[in-house]
């Protein structure tokens, strides 16, 4: 018996809808992504001013991501609640103030400060993850949140607009245009989004109630994985741009642009993943994505080496390294590999918790951003500890080893990841 066709098929309008509804909340989260990585770019001449260590460098640039992170979990249950176009409205237009006061900002503490406040524009992904996937049918909700969250590629964006306000008006002009950005987008979404009564899920789960989900083992499973692809995501987004500058001595536009190289397939190749998921699986396409983030950052975390070696006619030294082309590639491969991972994970998700989209999103999207929050802060501190730069892709060498062994004692023993897909993965 043939299945019948989804509304979205049979009702030109209400496709048309959906298709408005994703295209201008992948446009707020852009911009939201955006000014959430403003300090990857901002922060090195403030570095400069500031005269600040490693470890403060990771920190001022962590501080935005904590914010963000905190505020998913509730952010996805007030979506479930009242719906994605009000919330995220909401979140836009309280984003905009404390972007135009970054500008004003001369001390340590003031940017650490207005920085947590800038960081709400982070949390959008949680609002607009169930509301773009509500209005599209099972089949094709991992293309519509891969959609949504080539957003992510706000990062490369960011690289591209802001060097250019800074060298030509200073770093303060920045978050002065990005606040007028976002003001511009806050009107667009509200204007061409829209809301449908039936996605609310009525509930009056609190937020402690939501995190006992963690007891679920799947969802622990899942934060851990997005830890890595989304976490280590913002965290070498972030790392990127004063890592060249460092390491190869570069301009900082060059800097950014080739960083971006990094950020830009991170987040618009999310889509693909998405399609990816929808075709093979989730766990197919997050376990190769492990496989070559582990491949990856294994040779990324080889550090400049000179040796010696005593030869026939002497002493003789060899230098071993990375040069910023292999290094560029090596990351524009890993970003490609994240891309499709960020989507797989929540292929998952909507695969396991079709009712509960918004609150389980919202824990793992906290589990990820957290791990953005944590990751820059550790690399600031081995940096400021061994002196070693490649130290940052050492730790993340190191994380991506723990979820490899969990994903294969847990899936890979009773999946066959070479299969095509043919139903849910055994978990």
């Amino acid at each position: 018996m043939a299945t019948p066709p989804t509304t979205a098929a049979v009702d030109p309008r209400r496709n048309a809808q959906a298709w408005s509804v994703l295209l201008v909340s992948t446009l707020a989260f852009t911009t939201c992504f955006m000014v959430w990585m403003m300090f990857g770019v901002i922060g090195i001449p403030i570095r400069k001013m500031l005269d600040l260590s490693s470890t403060q460098f990771g920190l001022l640039t962590a501080m935005p991501v904590l914010t963000g992170s905190l505020i998913r979990v509730p952010l996805g249950i007030w979506t479930d609640k009242y719906g994605g176009r009000i919330v995220m409205a909401v979140l836009l237009a309280l984003t905009i103030p404390a972007i135009w006061a970054m500008g004003y900002a001369t001390e340590y503490w003031h940017f650490l400060v207005i920085g947590l406040f800038v960081g709400l524009a982070g949390g959008s992904f949680s609002v607009g993850t169930p509301y773009v996937a509500r209005w599209f049918p099972k089949h094709r909700q991992g293309m519509a949140m891969g959609v949504y969250g080539a957003g992510n590629s706000g990062a490369a964006v960011n690289k591209f607009v802001a060097p250019v306000i800074l060298v030509a008006f200073g770093w303060q002009a920045v978050p002065h245009v990005y606040a007028a950005i976002m003001l511009g987008v806050l009107v667009l979404f509200w204007i061409f989004s829209a809301s449908d009564p039936a996605h609310l899920v009525p509930s009056n789960v609190k937020f402690t109630e939501q995190l006992k989900a963690l007891k679920d083992p799947r969802v622990l499973k899942y934060c851990q994985y997005y830890s890595i692809v989304f976490g280590g995501y913002v965290a070498l987004a972030l790392w990127m741009v004063q890592y060249y500058v460092g390491e190869y001595g570069l301009d900082i536009r060059v800097a950014a642009l080739l960083a971006a190289c990094f950020s830009l397939p991170g987040g618009v190749l999310r889509a693909i993943g998405g399609v990816l998921s929808d075709k093979y699986g989730a766990h197919s396409v997050t376990w190769w994505v492990m496989w070559v983030s582990w491949i990856c950052l294994f040779l990324l975390s080889y550090p400049q080496t000179d040796f010696t070696v005593l030869t026939v006619d002497g002493p003789r030294t060899f230098h071993i390294g990375l040069n910023v082309y292999a290094f560029t590639g090596l990351m524009f491969i890993l970003g490609i590999a994240w891309a499709f991972g960020k989507a797989s994970v929540f292929k998952y998700i909507s695969d396991d918790y079709p009712g509960n989209i918004g609150a389980i999103s919202g824990i793992v999207g906290l589990a990820g951003g957290l791990g953005g929050f944590v990751l820059p802060i550790l690399f600031g501190v081995l940096m400021d500890w061994t002196g070693v730069r490649s130290s940052a892709f050492m730790l993340m060498y190191g994380v991506v080893w723990v979820s490899l062994i969990w994903m294969y004692f847990t899936e890979v023993r009773r999946t066959d990841v070479m299969a095509p897909h043919t139903g849910a993965a055994l978990r």
